[in-house]
Parts: C-alpha cells; structure tokens; sequence
C-alpha cells in the first residue's frame, strides 16, 4: 500500500510539472513566436512595416471568439510603406 501511495504522488508531481511547463510555454514562449512569424510576414511588405496586435473592430474582422488580429503597421513611411496591412483575421 505505501508503494502505491508513492507511486500516486510521483503521477500528481509529474502531472502538475507538465501543466506549469506548458502554461510557461502558452504564456511567454507561444507570443514570442507568434510575433516573430508575423513580423516576417511584415517584412515581406517592406522595410517600414512593423508587427502590431490590435484589437480595433474597424480593422480586425473580428468573430465571436476571436477578439484581437495581427496587422503591419506603417512606421516609416521614408522606406516606402503606406497604410496598415491585416495578416490574420
């Protein structure tokens, strides 16, 4: 009985350590890479344009479960950008 015991709270450790890992993952990892990826795609529109959230209705189609969208932003128009892109909706 005290085996099983043991046994238990190792898979009750075990268990919570990978839920603390993955939220560590979900909360700083995931947006890092997130951001990264879309400023790649922004720079594919040009030197000028930088990665923004937004959360404005009037420039993200945005649903019922989806409240923000990520949109490249016209920073410096000298490097040839004008106007704001939407990526994702």
């Amino acid at each position: 009985m005290k085996e099983a015991t043991g046994e238990l709270n190792m898979t009750v450790i075990t268990v919570i350590a990978i839920a603390a890992v993955a939220a560590l993952f979900y909360a700083f990892v995931w947006p890092m890479i997130q951001r990264t990826i879309v400023q790649q795609t922004c720079n594919t529109y040009g030197a000028g344009y930088k990665a923004t959230k937004s959360t404005d209705s009037s420039t993200c189609n945005t649903s019922s479960d989806k409240t923000s969208c990520w949109v490249c932003k016209c920073d410096d128009t000298s490097k040839g950008c004008s106007g704001d892109i939407v990526v994702n909706d």
